[in-house]
Order: C-alpha cells, then structure tokens, then sequence
C-alpha cells in the first residue's frame, strides 16, 4: 500500500512560534503545514537556524510555555496535542512518540546509569517491575549494537564515546516502541561508519515496528537515501515540500537548488571549490517581510518583496515567485550538472 494510502498519523496545520524578548515578541516559525502518514519517513531539512528544532520541540510540547507563543493545529491520532494539559503530553510522549535528541550527552542525565534511565522510561509508561525493565533494558541496548550489553547497562554517559551515546538514547526512544519517531539530527556528530548504523537502525524501527519517522537533518545524501517526503525549511517557513523523487528530480525552489548544488558530484571533473549559498541565513528579528531568502537569492526580482505565491506540481510546492515557465531555464543555471530537464 502506498504510503499517501495509509492513515494520517500527524497533521500540522498552521504551526507559529513566537519568543518572548526584551524587545517585544519575536517570531521563530511562521504558519508550517505538513502531515505523516503511518509508517511514512519525512525528512525536514535545511541550515541551521531554519526553525526545524523549534517546530518538533514546540508540537512536542518541549517549549517554555511562560516564554513561548505556539499557535496552529497539531493533531495526533486525532488528540489535538496542543491543547492537553502537561501531564497528558508526557504520557504520550515517549510512549506513542519517540525523540531522538540532536545531543546525545545533553539528553542523557550524567549522574545515572544508562540502563537505569531507559528503565525508568519504560516503567513511567508500563506496568512493569524494576528487574523486568532493567532486562528490557539490556535488549534494547543489544538490539542497538552495543557490544556486551549486560555491562554497558551499568555505565554512566561519559563513559561512552559519542556513537555508543546515541545509541543509547536511540534505545530510550524505542522503548515503547513508538508510533511517531522525531530524529533530530541523529548523526550530526557521528562519523560515516557509525552514521550508516544509526540510520539503518533508525529504518528497523519502521520495518519492523511500522514506525512512522520524522528526520530533521541538513545532509541531502540521507534525504536521498531514507525519506519518502521531503519538507524544505528555511527562515522559519516551509518554503518547498513534495515526494522525494519529485523533489530532487525537479526541485522548485532556489534554496533548494543551493542546497543540492552544494553536494559533491560522484562523477564527471573534480570541482576546484564546492558550491555554496552565499551569505547567512537570517535570525528571526532579520526575516524580511517578503520572501525570507530573498537577500540571498540569485533570481531575486522586485516582486519578492512581496509575500511569495504557493506553486504546485502536482503533490509538489514552492513558496517563490518564479513561475513554470522561466522554472526549467533558471534551475539548470543554478544546477549545471543537472541532467533531468
């Protein structure tokens, strides 16, 4: 069955973030939209500072909610996961969704055993005594690769190289074995061996649990390999979406095409420079009114200090001025190597 078959799992409609500052409120994430279905992969991708941690912490309800303005509709499994109380967010959190943090050492506490903070999770969410969730423990960690299990249950974060880390907290977020996975960033700080069993062990989850997956990353090689729908942030905003394959065989918006431009060729003269965007990308007190990547785009024309149209494509859409016919010209200038028309 297709995955646009199946059952939404998550729908987010109209998601904004707002922070408190000494100079009035300031806006993180502006009016995000998309949707998982079951046992989907969707990948959100961009720089860093494009909003996709704020947008998964915020509709997990990770957020300070003195300091934080979270407005829109999220809904999961039809519970509307906005407007429950604490209590009611934490139970479904780790148990129904599972997250992987960006920094596996920040996420685990230094002062307990790995094992007994993956058994505590398990007990917070089932009925189960301490010797069965310590001996659930030592699987997860097992099933995660860890070598030796039974002894590893027993140590404390800093005694774990940066791979064995995230292996642990990847063995915390199945646990419950999961409905909704987040993995934010799950292999930033890997190297390419240990970054290839994380993902394949991110990929077992949906296998063999029928998990569905939302991957936050800035590396357009896992996009290509792992996702079935690829969400493009930057500036706060989604500013391009689509199947994968649509995506990356005939991407809509400029920043994409920065981003896939910036990927080293397998093939064909080795580049003396690898591309790049030029510029950085704007912090929320310095998103123009128009077009957020506007400043930085080569195609920028006067309109673009306007809000940009919704383009779409079939299940593919772009906020950009650009329309379909100039679209062709301009993507194979900013891609060269492009070989699709």
């Amino acid at each position: 069955m297709e995955q646009k078959d199946k059952p939404i799992l998550l729908d987010v409609d109209g998601l904004s973030v707002s922070f408190a500052t000494d100079r009035g409120p300031v806006r993180a994430v502006s009016d995000v939209s998309f949707r998982v279905h079951e046992g989907e992969i969707l990948s959100i991708v961009g720089e860093s500072g494009s909003g996709k941690s704020v947008t998964l912490l915020s509709l997990l309800g990770l957020h300070d909610r003195k300091t934080t303005q979270v407005q829109g509709a999220v809904s999961f499994r039809g519970q509307h996961l906005l407007d429950l109380p604490a209590s009611r967010m934490r139970a479904i959190r780790g148990k129904e969704i599972g997250l992987i943090s960006q920094d596996p050492m920040t996420a685990l506490t230094p002062v307990y055993t790995i094992g007994w903070q993956i058994a505590e999770q398990i007990s917070a969410h089932e009925a189960i005594s301490a010797r069965a969730a310590r001996k659930r423990a030592i699987e997860l960690l097992g099933e995660v690769g860890l070598s030796n299990p039974g002894e590893a249950v027993d140590r404390y974060p800093h005694q774990l190289s940066g791979g064995m880390r995230q292996r642990a907290v990847i063995a915390m977020a199945l646990s419950c074995n999961p409905a909704l996975l987040v993995a934010d960033e799950p292999t930033t700080a890997l190297d390419v061996t240990v970054q290839a069993q994380v993902l394949d062990l991110i990929l077992r989850l949906r296998k063999d649990f029928g998990s569905a997956i939302i991957l936050i990353t800035h590396d357009m090689g896992v996009v290509a390999e792992v996702a079935d729908e690829v969400a493009v942030m930057y500036a706060g905003r989604i500013v391009e979406c689509g199947r994968t394959e649509q995506l990356f065989s005939a991407p809509m918006h400029p920043y994409t095409w920065g981003l896939m431009a910036s990927i080293p060729p397998l093939s064909g003269a080795r580049l003396p420079r690898l591309r790049s965007i030029l510029g950085m990308p704007p912090t929320p007190e310095t998103i123009p009114p128009g077009c957020g990547f506007a400043p930085r785009c080569a195609f920028v024309q006067p309109a673009c200090a306007e809000p940009p149209p919704l383009h779409r494509a079939g299940d593919q859409a772009a906020l950009c001025i650009i329309d379909d016919t100039e679209r062709p010209a301009l993507r194979r200038a900013a891609l060269p190597l492009e070989e699709t028309p």
